[in-house]
């Protein structure tokens, strides 16, 4: 059975950073695409960032220079490392597989708020 399970959301003021780890189990991780998506309320998800299986990476243009995506084939784990995190990066985050499936995390909430 195939989980992805996000942690790392919180709450953090304007400026700030946050780490959010997904954890993958029960499937061949480094077949996978990667990504993190994130949902605002009343918004549409939208992608923020993907790593393929040879580390290609790609970014959505509101966070380029600020978040950086990795994966470490080795423990089943996608990161987003968020820095000059702003109140308009408030959303749900979600981490999402492709390959010949595609999984969803459950997701977590980063706040952005002073």
């Amino acid at each position: 059975q195939v989980q992805l399970v996000e942690s790392g959301g919180g709450l953090v003021q304007p400026g700030g950073s946050l780490r959010l780890s997904c954890a993958a189990s029960g499937m061949r991780f480094s077949f996978y695409t990667m990504g993190w998506y994130r949902q605002a309320p009343g918004e549409q998800r939208e992608l923020v960032a993907s790593i393929t299986s040879i580390r290609s990476t790609n970014y959505a243009d509101s966070v380029k220079g600020r978040f950086t995506i990795s994966r470490d084939n080795a423990k089943n784990t996608v990161y987003l490392q968020m820095n000059s995190l702003k109140p308009e990066d408030t959303a749900v985050y979600y981490c999402k597989a492709d390959w010949r499936t595609t999984y969803w995390g459950q997701g977590t909430q980063v706040t952005v708020a002073s």
